[in-house]
């Protein structure tokens, strides 16, 4: 059938006939655009997607092997810990850890190597969490803590020496500069101080109680609040001290059944030196992660947005480091940049309220403390102890109005919600602690501020490193 006959079935199926004569003809210049900007940006989002997949497939496919060796009835997986600590200035605590689970969780599932993700929900839960673990296990070396046992007794149930062991073959995989640096100060930390429990919340509590904040001064246009020119001593006047007249006696009945019992073994734990060399520790896995948020780092935010693939590498390749297990010695820091431990001790500080340092970071010498070093300039500006100083003035601003409301609820006005005193108390509590925590995290994480470095570290801390060139492994011009 000609090309005539063709427009003349076509006419008689309803099509108009201008369509049937139209000539083709190019886009107009807006159209051009709109399509060229569009296919453009598609396609490199569909290449950069594909290229994601490619390579993670690909090393997957590497250590696909090590999954199907087989166990014995009594034999455990390899079991890594992995710690990833919140983002300073990140209102979300949980980014370290997604990044975790997108980029190298998929290659030691493949690997069939189990872990377990401990995740910071606030600045310097890391390093205490860290520091609580070393302080347990010397007080366990001591003999002054039983060995931990399940609660019933199982045949195969593992020994603590063997507990210790695999967590040595397995490794620990720390997310971020930020989670290094709090896992060194914490190590260091725990190895260095003394073996005697303490009750951080308590001792808070106690510092905070004898401190006079809820002592309201007498309002002297109140007639009722003198008595012959002299002011009456009510609960709210009186000092800590004074206040509840039978409390003193009772607390001190507390203290004393307390302090009873762990008298000896506060007195067994401060005999125990400090250790002058540390025994080995799980090998070291640093993971590079970048947090970007704010405004300013939204040009950051697209860039990555559509280059997935070299977070994906970067995860692949750290995960394929711990699964060939190929370790080497930490590189200690050249002397003339060595800084004492003590130095980097979370603690306030004279110049916590600095201004930010915009200084480059110090370098030490040593390639693995300054891990991923250029991820500091990212932090977010309301890190910083100024803003601390912030919340608490105006806090402490409002508290003498929430406690007055607190122990005459009649000035309340309708609806208003009124707290009581107790509940004052233990907001106070909670907000000094992350408040004081806040402020040690800042001098651990600071940008500039070198990562934390113990002599007794060297020839101890092991970190996981490329496997030898003989072994097979992805080539880099594959995973472009």
């Amino acid at each position: 059938m000609s090309s005539r006959g063709i427009k003349a079935a076509l006419q008689y199926t309803g099509i108009p006939a201008s369509w049937l004569n139209k000539r083709p003809k190019l886009p107009s210049r807006n159209w051009l655009i709109f399509l060229s900007v569009t296919s453009s940006v598609t396609s490199y989002y569909i290449y950069d997607r594909r290229q994601c997949t490619r390579i993670r497939d690909e090393f997957k496919e590497r250590v696909r092997h090590l999954a199907e060796e087989p166990l014995g009835t009594q034999d455990l997986p390899r079991k890594v810990q992995v710690y990833a600590s919140k983002w300073p200035g990140d209102q979300d605590p949980d980014t370290a850890g997604r990044f975790f689970k997108k980029y190298v969780k998929p290659i030691l599932v493949a690997a069939a190597v189990d872990y377990t993700l401990h995740v910071g929900r606030k600045h310097g839960d890391t390093e205490r969490l860290i520091y609580d673990q070393t302080v347990d296990r010397r007080r366990i070396d001591a003999g002054l803590d039983p060995e931990p046992a399940p609660p019933v007794p199982l045949p195969h149930f593992p020994s603590y020496a063997t507990q210790r062991a695999r967590e040595l073959e397995g490794g620990t995989i720390l997310v971020g500069r930020h989670t290094l640096k709090e896992y060194l100060a914490g190590l260091s930390r725990g190895w260095s101080a003394g073996l005697a429990r303490v009750d951080r919340e308590e001792a808070l509590a106690q510092e905070l109680a004898s401190d006079g904040a809820f002592d309201l001064p007498p309002d002297p246009e109140d007639p009722a609040a003198t008595l012959d020119g002299e002011p009456i001593p009510t609960q709210s006047r009186l000092t800590p001290s004074m206040s509840l007249g039978l409390q003193p006696d009772f607390r001190t009945m507390q203290q004393q059944q307390k302090s009873a019992a762990p008298q000896s073994a506060d007195a067994a734990s401060s005999s125990v030196a400090v250790p002058s060399e540390i025994p080995p520790q799980p090998p070291m896995l640093f993971v590079p992660f970048t947090d970007h948020i704010g405004f300013r780092q939204v040009p950051c935010m697209i860039w990555g947005f559509f280059n997935e693939r070299h977070k994906v590498r970067a995860g692949a390749e750290a995960a394929y480091k711990l699964i060939m297990n190929h370790t080497r010695p930490i590189i200690p820091p050249s002397p003339s940049s060595t800084t004492p431990a003590s130095e980097f001790a979370a603690e306030e500080t004279k110049d916590a309220s600095a201004a930010p340092s915009s200084s480059s970071p110090t370098s030490t010498g040593s390639p693995d403390l300054d891990f991923d070093t250029p991820a500091e300039s990212f932090y977010e500006g309301s890190f910083h102890p100024s803003e601390v100083e912030k919340s608490r003035e105006k806090y402490y601003k409002d508290l003498p109005e929430k406690l007055s409301l607190a122990r005459d609820p009649s000035k309340a006005s309708t609806g208003q919600q009124v707290k009581t005193e107790v509940e004052l108390r233990q907001e106070r509590l909670t907000k000094e602690t992350r408040w004081r925590n806040d402020v040690a995290a800042w001098e651990v994480l600071k940008p500039g501020q070198p990562a934390t470095w113990d002599p007794r570290f060297e020839g101890v801390l092991k970190v996981f490193d490329n496997p030898p060139k003989d072994e097979k492994q992805p080539s880099s011009s594959s995973l472009s």
